[in-house]
Parts: structure tokens; sequence; C-alpha cells
């Protein structure tokens, strides 16, 4: 059965790799600069290839290729049998013209079908001014725009300013209060940089949002001053002024770690484990300093203004629109936007007096972007009305000030109608003039004016029935107190009645230990003999749980007039169960036997030693 499953897996997994389509893929960096080598491969999905061809590649110098490499995997899960291959082709190029150039298509035949593949395109930039032996790195990716590895510019171990540097940009230098500024950090390197660190600081009076950049970075080229760097934004920040104003952001000191090349090492040192190519240079580089220009909000500021500063629309939605009196309604509002949504407050809605309004609860759906916050913010509104009728809900507004038109806007709902059914014990319509006497349920009455009238008295006072309660309760309470009276005076002999079963008490126990003596269960056997051992020295002794120790029992015995010799058996035994608990022998029923005759003769002698 075993080899009819493999044959049939093995055949399925032929039949899966013939039925798969075959695919063709070029793959090529998306930069690269002139006279700098770069690789392009063409992968397919197939080990089966009869023949591979490829354009002409103009505008590089083809330095070698195309190298053939292949991979296979198998795996199966849950008894589901997958498998893969591919087969790659690898060029070594060389871009010889600036511009935009175009990798060619590559064609292969499988199973006498062809196979063509897409074209891919390359900005080539002119080569560096000052051309280093190696391509820029940088970020975590250890790869330079072109996809090529590449080792640090500098060979002295020394790093100039103008080799690794980072740039601060604000999206506005003027803005509003509370309105979003985007601060963005840029990296800009000719070396090859492994670790990177730094953190914006508290600023006082902004509040700041850093956006994701949890993908991994890229490098991408970048021409200053005749150089390509290899360039990466690295952090992004998203800034809320609380105050109006000249803020400065103060400047940002990055930590690196970039590799240089090691030319003091001897070749032969190296080539024997004695050093390394490349060695790690601490380098500290710092971003500097902006200033932003805050400017207050236009006064004087409507009465209905929300706190929120961007562009925003609101819609409202009531469920449902038809219930009994003191049952619930819902009444969702949402703010749309982007702005400083995680900043404003909630929107104020006017519901008639007698309805009973619950705090909003608050669903945030909103994510961090270069303009603030941008999503919506549900608010939902549970009411309760208590009266029966027809109510109005009148429009909800939200006010919030427009920075691009630099003027406050006012966006509203619809009013709403809610028809409220009577509840039971309740008046068919509300009126303004009886919501004072509108019974709000069952549980408050009206208030009945006119005379007052004495309540009815009450028959059960003074009666036999009275009296002869008020006894039987006395007599309770008085053998209560003689029976713990006597409760009381026995309590001093608790302890000899306990002294005379103690024998009897640690017998039983003894009998359950000797049953176990044939189980492999040894630690029940041990713990068995030290209760009987030390409930008995308990109940003999007068000696209660929380002061029964070694110490205690060895002084009680000595007291009481027990022979040394017996005192020292009583301990040994207990020693040899605490040993034997935790070491146990070859032969555990002998042994087991052993303690069990030690302890019943110990219990023997100190109960015909002990004087009561």
């Amino acid at each position: 059965m075993k080899r009819k499953y493999t044959i049939f897996t093995l055949l399925f997994t032929a039949l899966s790799t013939i039925c798969a389509q075959v695919t063709l893929k070029v793959q090529a960096p998306s930069q690269a600069e002139v006279g700098r080598q770069i690789q392009i491969r063409y992968t397919a999905n197939t080990q089966d290839i009869e023949d591979f061809r490829t354009g002409d590649f103009e505008g590089f110098n083809v330095l070698y290729g195309p190298s053939t490499s292949r991979s296979s995997s198998f795996s199966m899960t849950n008894g589901h049998t997958t498998s893969s291959s591919t087969t790659t082709f690898t060029y070594v190029v060389v871009p010889t013209t600036e511009g935009m150039l175009k990798v060619p298509a590559a064609t292969i035949v499988v199973d006498g079908k062809s196979v063509k593949s897409g074209t891919a395109s390359i900005e080539v930039l002119p080569a560096s001014s000052t051309a280093p032996s190696k391509s820029p790195q940088g970020g975590t990716s250890g790869r330079s725009p072109s996809g090529e590895e590449g080792g640090g510019r500098s060979s002295s171990g020394q790093i100039a300013g103008n080799e690794l540097y980072m740039t601060v940009t604000a999206n506005r230098k003027k803005i509003y209060e509370q309105e979003a500024v985007m601060l963005t950090y840029k990296l800009y390197t000719l070396v090859n940089i492994r670790q990177i660190s730094g953190e914006m600081p508290q600023i006082d009076g902004c509040h700041v949002q850093e956006l994701d950049r949890s993908a991994q970075l890229s490098l991408k080229y970048e021409r200053v001053n005749g150089r390509n760097y290899g360039t990466a934004v690295w952090k992004q920040y998203v800034l809320f002024p609380q105050k109006t104003g000249k803020i400065k952001i103060p400047a940002i000191n990055f930590d690196t770690q970039v590799e240089v090349q090691n030319h003091s090492m001897d070749p032969f040192d190296i080539f024997f484990g004695g050093g390394s190519l490349s060695q790690m240079v601490n380098k500290q580089i710092v971003a500097p300093a902006v200033e932003i220009e805050v400017l207050p909000l236009p006064t004087p500021k409507p009465d209905n203004f929300s706190g929120a500063v961007g562009k925003f629309t609101v819609s409202a939605t009531l469920t449902p629109e038809q219930v009994n009196a003191n049952d619930a309604a819902t009444l969702r509002l949402v703010v749309s936007g982007q702005g400083n949504m995680k900043l404003m407050k909630a929107p104020v809605i006017r519901f008639p007096q007698d309805f009973e309004v619950y705090d909003p609860k608050e669903n945030n759906k909103t994510q961090n972007t270069s303009t603030g916050s941008k999503g919506n913010i549900t608010y939902d509104y549970v009411v309760v009305p208590r009266h029966g009728g027809k109510f109005s809900i009148p429009p909800v507004e939200f006010c919030y000030f427009d920075p691009e038109k630099e003027k406050y806007n006012t966006v509203r709902t619809d009013s709403f109608h809610l028809a409220v059914a009577k509840a039971k014990g309740q008046p068919v319509a509300y009126t303004r003039e009886k919501e004072d006497l509108n019974v709000l349920s069952n549980d408050i009455r009206f208030i009945k004016l006119g005379k007052l009238e004495n309540a009815e008295a009450d028959d059960f006072f003074g009666t036999p029935s009275y009296w002869l309660t008020y006894l039987l309760l006395f007599a309770a309470f008085i053998v209560a107190l003689l029976w713990m009276w006597r409760q009381q005076k026995l309590n001093p002999n608790s302890w000899s009645v306990k002294g005379k079963k103690a024998g009897k008490v640690a017998s039983r126990r003894l009998k359950k230990a000797l049953k176990l003596i044939h189980e492999k269960d040894d630690a029940t056997f041990y713990d068995e003999v030290m209760r009987a051992l030390l409930g008995y020295a308990g109940d003999k002794l007068s000696l209660p749980t929380n002061e029964l120790n070694k110490d205690n029992v060895i002084s009680k015995l000595t007291g009481r007039g027990v022979e040394q010799n017996v005192v020292d058996a009583f301990i040994a035994v207990l020693s040899d169960c605490e040993f034997a608990r935790y070491a146990p022998t070859a032969d555990a029923n002998l042994a087991k036997e052993k303690i069990y005759q030690q302890a019943s003769e110990v219990i023997t002698q100190m109960n015909a030693s002990i004087k009561s």
C-alpha cells in the first residue's frame, strides 16, 4: 500500500509539473551607472528547457553570460503535495551610455512550444566625477541601487562628510495651528552602511506621529554635484503644532556603522584566518534643525467649532426609526476626511430632553499620511426614549477649519424622525405639559394630593403570635450561649481526646502505606509514613500543625520522659523518609519494607514511653 501511494504521489507531481503554465520572467535593477557592472536574470519555472535565446543588449557591454543555475523543491503538507523547479540564466553587463536603456526579451522552448519573457527598462546615470572602486551601498539591504554587492568607498577608515550625510525637509514652513506638517529625513551615502539608528526627540507644543516605514529600505541613485549617491527616505514624521509662533524642530543625531576596506592587513594573514579585508567604523551624522512658523486660527471661532483642522465630511443614520418606549435606538455619525482627526472632539447632538443618552462609542479607522490622519471615525450614540410620541432630532453640525481656504466650514446631516410607541402603563401621547407627570415605569407612582390619611394599623404588633415569636427568639439566643460556653469548657481537653486516638490514627495511615509497598508510587508511600509519624507526634504531644517540626518534637518528647534512643529512632525514620523521596535506592521495595517496619516499631515504643 505504501509503495502504491508513493508511485501515485510521484505521478501526480509529474503531471502537475507538465500541466503547470510555463513562465519566463526578466529581473533587472531599475537604476545603474555608466561603467559599473550589473546583473540581468531570466528565470523560468521549469527545468525542461530545450533552447534559450535573447535579443541584442543595445547600450550594454556583455562581460559574461548566460550562466545557468537550476533549483527544485518538493513538500507534502497534510497529504497535499507541492513541487516547484526553476532555471535561471544570468548575464553580467556594463552600461555604456546614459539614459533609459531597454533590456531585451528572451525566449525558451519547452516541449516544442516557445515561451517569451517581457522586457525591462533601466535608468542609466552618468559616471561619478570621482568614480570610486565600488558601487554605493547603504540601508539595511547591503546592496547598491544597481543590485551589486559593494564595499566602502573609504580606504583609510575615515569617512568624509560629503560621503555620508542626512537631510531634512518640511513640506510647509508656514502652517496654521493644528495643521499637519511632514518632516522627511533622507539619507545620502557613498559608503556601505550596515546599521543606523536615531529617533525624533520630544517637541514641546507638538503632537508627533511617525509614518509607518516597516518595509525594507532600498537605495536609489541620485546625482548630486557630479556624484551618484545612494539615497533613501529614512524617517518621516507628521507634526500637529498645539501652539502658535516659531517652533524649532531640533537637530537629530544618527549613529551609523560603516563597512570600509582594510588595506593595512597582510593578504597572507587574511588567507590564514588572521584578519579581514573590511572593518566596521562608527560614524555620527547630524540632520539639521528646522524652524516652522505656526499661525493662530482666525478669530472669532464659531461656537460649534470641533477643533478639527483639514477637510471633512459628515454622514449619519438612525436605526431603528420606530421603537417602543424604554427601548434603545442608535444614531451613527461618521466623520470622514483628513487632518488632525485623532485630536478633534466628538460632535454634539441635541436630543429631546426626555431621551436618556449614553456616551458615544468611538471606532477610529484612520491612518497617518503626509497630510495628517486620513480615514473616518464612527461615533455610535445609544439613546433610550422614555415616553411615547413622535420626536425630531435636528441636523448634526460639524464645524472645522479649512487651511487651504483659510476659513471655517460647517457640514450638516439631515434631520431624523423617531416614532416611539407607548410602553405598558404609559400614556399614549407625549406632551410638554405632562412631562413631569408621566409614568417612567411602574416603579414610580403619582403623588396622591389632598388630605393625608393615617396608614392602616399593623394588626401583628401586640398579638399572641408577636409575643410567641419574641419568646422563641430569646430562647434560641440562650441555647446558643450555653452551647458556646460548653464548647469553650471542653476545648482544653480536645488535645487529650486526640492523644488517646493518636495510636489508632497512626495505625490506619501505616496500613495505607503497607498497601503501597509493592507499587511504583514511592513518593506516595513515603508521604503516608511521614504523615503517620508527624500526625502521631502532633496528636500525642498536643502540637498544632504550624509548630510541628523536629526541634519542637524533640523538646516535647524529652519533656514527656521519652528515652533518648526512642527520640533518636523517631527522628532517624523521618530523615530516612525525606531522603528516600528524592534519592530512591536500587531495591525500592526492600527499602520501603524496612522503613515501614522501623516506623511501626518507633510508634509502638513512643506509645509505651509517653507519660500521660
